[in-house]
């Protein structure tokens, strides 16, 4: 599968396409707009007749044409929204009443959520926090906000890994986000540090030369990225994680499973191995939360459960994420296909990837 190039239409500079700030002013959220880049079709055009609001940059426009079709059910709403099953709810983790300050998710012990923005450059239809998503490139949070989501950070000493999410926190200007960092690689106790994004997807314009030089500074630094489709691996996506590999700035990924678009072993298995190739690690299948009209995009257990067993054996151990349900109550609860055939006190049979059966001796 070549990697698709997201070029510019002929009408609009290079120098500018290349400009992830014009990319956000040119962001595209109305049908007229759409139409530009794809023709929507009536599911499309019913979910825009009730008002339902959209985004996506340009740069992901250019990839949803021709085989990426499958890729516009992400960023595109359909009338498959405006139906709310059973169990959906808007905060399906409950993390709101884990905020012991506005920018700040306290859910596990040791690991914090610091909520840096509430704006994305792309609004994926399938997002947890949909209900905190911004269309507003200036909303950003104050600085009042930001110091007392850092002083919280400071007086819990039990917090070792911070989470700065949002929205998309690369969508900051390099300034707040040398700052952010700068700040939170003060307290001592804080011993890892990631940076949740999905800008190497839909604005890969954004890693300029500076903003690598801040991310590659400040250390333990990972990021943790978004891929849900081999075809998201454009050549400008593929450039800009080599870059940020290149600087040394580790990367995982975590994928959310989604009926109709990924919910397929050899999909996920290209994708997986594509991410390895250019130096990103899988490192979670979310199962798809319960957000208000999801019911389309979300699969049975067993689905996810499917997958995992067809990925071992068939592609290296680097390769395989954790599949994942995120609860209410227990947080991320990892799950895997139930390899035990039988068991006594002396003995246990495993089934391996191909069917063969090994009869393994327990020690006690």
């Amino acid at each position: 599968m070549p990697e698709k190039s997201a070029e510019p239409p002929g009408e609009v500079p290079r120098n500018l396409w290349n400009d992830w700030r014009w990319q956000i002013r040119n962001r595209i959220t109305t049908a007229a707009e759409l139409e530009r880049y794809i023709t929507p079709d009536e599911h499309e055009r019913a979910a825009f007749s009730r008002g339902v609001r959209f985004s996506l940059t340009p740069h992901y426009a250019r990839l949803l044409s021709g085989e990426g079709s499958v890729l516009r059910r992400l960023v595109i709403p359909t009338d498959c929204e405006l139906a709310c099953s059973e169990g959906e709810e808007s905060d399906p983790l409950h993390e709101e009443i884990y905020r012991p300050t506005p920018c700040i998710i306290h859910r596990y012990p040791e690991k914090a959520l610091l909520l840096a923005t509430n704006f994305c450059s792309a609004k994926c239809r399938y997002c947890t926090r949909s209900r905190l998503v911004s269309e507003d490139f200036d909303s950003t949070v104050d600085d009042k906000t930001f110091f007392e989501a850092i002083e919280y950070l400071r007086r819990t000493p039990e917090i070792k890994d911070v989470l700065i999410s949002g929205g998309d926190p690369l969508t900051l200007p390099d300034e707040k986000i040398e700052w952010l960092l700068d700040a939170l690689s003060e307290i001592r106790h804080i011993e890892f540090m990631r940076i949740g994004t999905k800008t190497p997807v839909v604005l890969p314009q954004r890693f300029t030369k500076s903003l690598i030089k801040i991310l590659k500074k400040h250390r333990p630094l990972w990021l943790s990225l978004h891929f849900i489709h081999p075809l998201e691996l454009s050549k400008e996506t593929i450039k800009a994680v080599n870059d940020l590999a290149d600087a040394g700035i580790p990367m995982g990924s975590q994928t959310v499973l989604l009926k109709g678009v990924n919910d397929d072993p050899g999909i996920l298995r290209k994708l997986f191995t594509e991410l390895i190739k250019n130096r990103v690690r899988p490192y979670y299948l979310y199962q798809c939360d319960p957000i208000p009209g999801s019911a389309h995009f979300r699969t049975p257990i067993e689905t996810g459960l499917n997958i995992m067993r067809y990925l071992l054996g068939r592609t290296t151990g680097y390769a395989i994420p954790q599949f994942v349900v995120d609860t209410s109550g227990g947080g991320k609860v990892p799950l895997l296909p139930d390899y035990t055939v039988k068991q006594n006190g002396d003995y246990i049979d495993l089934q391996g990837f191909n069917g063969a059966v090994t009869h393994y001796p327990i020690l006690k």
